[in-house]
């Protein structure tokens, strides 16, 4: 885990090392400051000359600076290496989310996601801001005090003997009995962040229903475990302060009458400047240990995080490219031949069964059928979102299984179901289909989708910007926005997941016409609720339990398929081709 997280450091190992190198800098002058100084102190007590004095002032007040120093350059190395350390980190497990297939992002939420980009990187990066710096500099501190107090002390430095290892194990069991509820805090974040998430998202729901007070309780449920976690944890951390300050009074008092007392009766060479480094040292000490306790409890917290980071850098795309893959696609024909599909190994029953069908290239198909048939899975196999399960999938007479990738997705074109603007200006949506396209073919493939006209009557036109979501425009305006960006792709094959219905039929009918003169060559593939959408397709599968029950034209149809003809006249009694 460590050594994953570590290639994330790259162009930042220099001022890692410089930080270690500066703080190993910084320790060693510390621990001789008390040396110096213990020297001073005994030098005059023994009536030394003002020269020699002022000498031993000068120097450290040079080592005081140079300890300042030190430690100002670490702290800025230290700042560069972490916050380096956490933008590459971001960059990698975004970089690996977007290699994802759609089976690889159903594994996780997308609070969980946005959890880890953030919570959990930031967590990680002061884990690694502690390591290098703190880390290093409290076990060093803490040994070269203790060598540096046997040296000045002698019988003195027996207290630490007594004092280290009753603070080492405290802070310990302090530590291990915090960590339990660390780690279910950070579980906690994800069901925090999906509270967030879904309020925002359905803000307008959330207020049409009046259920902002139910909205409040939920949230105020996933705060409330995450604050009851974090203040169990904290009281037990909150120990390590008064179980601290034991330690140290107890150093202070010991040293004090034990070292005063052989200074005045003259044992063992004790002086005044001794005991004052042995305080000093004491003081050291007792400090690297409850640093070091501290960093421990940090870095527990931030191994969940860096397991969750390493889940998601782990995951392997469920999909890829062959080893040879062929890099044009030289139609829109597509043939299903012996399709099955689930979406898990372990799922009970196929969401697709038996699927055999041929579309040749330029058709337009229609596929009507209820709600929950597969009618969305089944065009979703054709980019190779998923792969079949048994079957195969062709496209342009090549199993889309030995195409590169990028090219397959390159020349299908999908309007889905839930249709996604991002925030930006309504040009900028519009070049995801084509990033060169010019305002002459931004506006054209509008007004083919019908979405000139409302484009214009904003003030800022085609530089109206869209808010995340697009939610400062209607659905069907959405839809019609959706549509231009698919067809300035220009693709072999358009597919088209029910990205109609919030439009009326007669706007319906203008887009399914400019089809033919924009995008003749164009396989499309339209699926639809309302018959009328389809009718004048060359070919319309009606789809029913995950597979293909008839197959023909709209009059074949009307004559063959129960389904077909039931549905066609509910909606001619319900008036639906009068809209």
């Amino acid at each position: 885990m460590i050594r994953k997280l570590a290639k994330s450091i790259r162009e930042f190992r220099k001022p890692t090392i410089l930080t270690l190198i500066f703080i190993v800098g910084e320790a060693i002058i510390e621990v001789f400051i008390p040396f110096i100084t213990a020297a001073m102190i005994s030098a005059i007590e023994e009536g030394a000359h003002m020269e020699d004095i002022i000498r031993t002032g000068i120097l450290l007040a040079v080592m005081a600076c140079a300890s300042l120093a030190c430690g100002a350059i670490a702290a800025s190395t230290c700042a560069k290496a972490s916050a380096g350390f956490a933008k590459n980190l971001r960059h990698d497990i975004f970089y690996k989310i977007q290699t994802y297939s759609f089976e690889n992002v159903d594994k996780y939420s997308s609070s969980s996601l946005v959890t880890r980009l953030t919570t959990d990187v930031a967590n990680v990066q002061i884990s690694f801001m502690m390591i290098i710096r703190t880390a290093i500099r409290s076990p060093l501190m803490l040994i070269f005090s203790v060598i540096m107090a046997y040296i000045m002390g002698g019988f003195l430095a027996t207290a630490f003997v007594v004092v280290i290892p009753v603070l080492a194990v405290g802070l310990y069991l302090i530590s291990r009995k915090a960590m339990p509820a660390f780690r279910r805090v950070f579980k906690k974040y994800d069901r925090l962040n999906e509270s967030i998430e879904e309020n925002v998202r359905a803000m307008r729901v959330v207020k049409g229903f009046s259920r902002e007070e139910y909205e409040k309780e939920k949230f105020d449920a996933a705060a409330e475990t995450i604050r009851d976690d974090f203040t169990k944890a904290e009281r037990i951390v909150a120990l390590n302060s008064p179980l601290m300050q034991l330690c140290l009074y107890f150093n202070m008092v010991f040293i004090m009458l034990v070292g005063s007392r052989m200074a005045i009766l003259g044992l063992g060479g004790v002086n005044v400047g001794q005991i004052s480094a042995m305080l000093t040292y004491g003081m050291q000490i007792l400090m690297s240990l409850m640093m070091l306790a501290m960093i421990f409890v940090i870095i527990t917290m931030s191994a969940e995080s860096a397991k969750r980071i390493c889940e998601v850098l782990d995951e392997e795309p469920a999909l890829r490219n062959p080893e040879s893959p062929v890099f044009s696609v030289e139609d829109g024909s597509i043939d299903f031949e012996n399709v099955n599909f689930k979406y898990s190994a372990s799922a009970k029953r196929y969401a697709l069964a038996d699927i055999n069908l041929h579309i040749p290239s330029g058709a337009t198909v229609g596929i009507i059928g209820g709600t929950g048939v597969s009618k969305s899975t089944l065009v979703q196999l054709i980019p190779r979102l998923y792969d079949v399960t048994n079957g195969s999938v062709k496209v342009g007479g090549v199993d889309v299984r030995d195409y590169d990738i990028e090219t397959l997705r390159g020349q299908v074109a999908m309007v889905l179901q839930k249709n996604l603007l991002f925030s930006g200006t309504i040009k900028e949506n519009l070049r995801w289909g084509n990033a060169n396209a010019t305002d002459e073919e931004l506006i054209e493939a509008c007004r083919l989708a019908q979405a000139d006209e409302f484009i214009n009557s904003f003030p800022d036109g085609y530089d109206t910007k869209i808010e995340q979501g697009g939610t400062n425009v209607s659905g069907g305006q959405k839809q019609r926005l959706c549509i231009a960006r698919a067809l300035l792709k220009k693709p072999k094959i358009l597919i088209l997941d029910d990205s109609t219905s919030a439009v009326d039929t007669k706007t319906d009918a203008f887009i399914r016409s400019g089809f033919k003169t924009y995008i003749p060559e164009t396989t499309k593939i339209i699926i639809a609720q309302r018959i009328a959408s389809v009718q004048d397709a060359d070919m319309i599968l009606v789809m029913d339990g995950g597979k293909i029950v008839s197959c023909g034209t709209h009059d074949e149809l009307m004559l063959s398929s129960d389904i077909y003809r039931e549905v066609y006249e509910q909606q001619v009694n319900g008036g639906e081709d009068n809209e």
